[in-house]
């Protein structure tokens, strides 16, 4: 019994961990929409913003892998 319990456990919490790879999506889908609302706005500026896109991108796309990490490892490490 006690052994099913702690694998319920591991379970629930690599579920809930997994919950960061949807954060992750809202928050790409966020960014992006944001940069093309200003690019529609002002396209004569939108190419000096283009780094400020994927630097926004690449954090918001590390954190959902930070989350998939902890996923992972506990389900497979604890």
């Amino acid at each position: 019994m006690e052994g099913e319990l702690a694998l319920l456990g591991k379970y629930i919490g690599a579920g809930l961990a997994a919950f960061g790879l949807a954060g992750a999506g809202l928050g790409v889908g966020n960014i992006v929409g944001k940069f093309l609302e200003g690019a529609l706005r002002n396209p004569s500026a939108a190419p000096g913003q283009t780094a400020n896109l994927f630097v926004g991108i690449a954090f918001a796309e590390a954190l959902g892998i930070f989350s998939f990490l902890i996923a992972l490892l506990l389900m497979f490490a604890v």
